[in-house]
């Protein structure tokens, strides 16, 4: 592994030199650490959910806003930066209508 002398950077190697992503520098690649990594990209499966993905939703206890049901669907997601507390959503099990929870 090589560093960059200017900005510390990683530098990567390209063409029989080292050259930083950062700054641009180049620095000769010594050849008794000459080392050639190989990579294969193999294809894999990526599964996507499809259909209903309320089944396995944890289920609990909140009137829906809509059609006054008791019973809703809940999932946490984190949608502002990480020190904030994740936002709760909840759909209806009757009506399917959408809701957040906020603090």
């Amino acid at each position: 592994m090589q560093f960059c002398p200017k900005c510390k950077s990683m530098m990567l190697p390209a063409n029989g030199t080292y050259k930083c992503k950062k700054c641009g520098c180049t620095a000769e690649m010594d050849q008794s650490s000459n080392t050639t990594f190989k990579s294969e990209i193999k294809e894999r499966e990526v599964v996507v959910l499809e259909g209903d993905i309320q089944e396995g939703l944890p289920t609990t206890d909140v009137m829906c806003p809509e059609c006054k049901n008791r019973t809703a669907y809940w999932w946490l997601r984190q949608l502002r930066s990480a020190d904030e507390s994740e936002t709760r959503f909840f759909k209806c099990t009757k009506c399917a209508f959408t809701w957040r929870e906020y603090d």
